[in-house]
């Protein structure tokens, strides 16, 4: 793939999602503990647990039914704990690497990546982005009408870099909106396949030109021009 524009998802891409998730428990359940004269680690363990058994959506309310604290207010502020908090989160050393290498070849790096605007860009200080990312598109500051599999974003990064569709290239994980909406357009895509929908299936039209296991693969897969 001969590219002039790297373009990268945010969650399970250059990170695992999955350390957010623990870190927003943490945050939840030493707060909780805190106010409930509960055990922390014990509200962290049934979070998990939770996780586990039934998914993101019931954590909270099963986890304080379990404990006898359950009130709406307290799921409220357990949700909002969880998207304002601080993440304790880091970019693994092969995404450090790979945005190294093609950011001291003066290559224009972009991130584009679905989800909550406070949430995500919270994500991205942690993660320290800024320093290899010429702009984060963060797509539902648009609206969510423009949230992925939407070109919006996308289009933007094109007009910025004055740059030809076909010149510019989106790595991502999700086959399920990831790719369909920018490969019909000329784009060209990479998927990763780690994380959640690592082993999703999908129509033809819904997978990326190619797919790796890692990002260092980049390197002898794209062709910078």
């Amino acid at each position: 793939m001969r590219v002039k524009t790297i373009v990268f998802d945010l969650d399970d891409t250059l990170y695992s999602e999955i350390d957010y998730v623990h870190s927003g428990f943490r945050a939840v359940s030493d707060f909780f503990a805190l106010n409930h004269k509960l055990e922390g680690e014990l509200l962290y363990a049934k979070m998990l647990q939770e996780l586990e058994l039934h998914g993101r959506g019931s954590v909270f309310n099963n986890t304080f039914e379990h404990f006898g604290i359950h009130t709406k207010n307290a799921v409220k502020k357990a949700i909002s704990l969880y998207r304002l908090h601080a993440p304790n989160v880091a970019l693994p050393k092969e995404s450090i690497e790979i945005l190294d290498y093609f950011k001291k070849q003066n290559i224009p790096l972009y991130l584009v990546t679905d989800g909550n605007k406070i949430v995500q860009a919270n994500k991205i200080k942690a993660l320290g982005l800024e320093k290899f990312i010429s702009k984060s598109f963060i797509t539902h500051r648009y609206g969510k009408i423009h949230a992925k599999p939407s070109s919006y974003c996308f289009l933007k990064i094109a007009k910025l870099e004055n740059t030809a569709f076909s010149e510019i290239v989106y790595i991502a994980d999700n086959i399920n909106k990831d790719f369909v909406g920018i490969k019909q357009l000329g784009f060209q895509t990479v998927r990763i396949c780690q994380g959640m929908f690592q082993d999703a299936q999908k129509p033809q039209e819904f997978h990326a030109h190619a797919e790796i296991q890692s990002l260092l693969e980049l390197k002898n897969l794209l062709k910078v021009k």
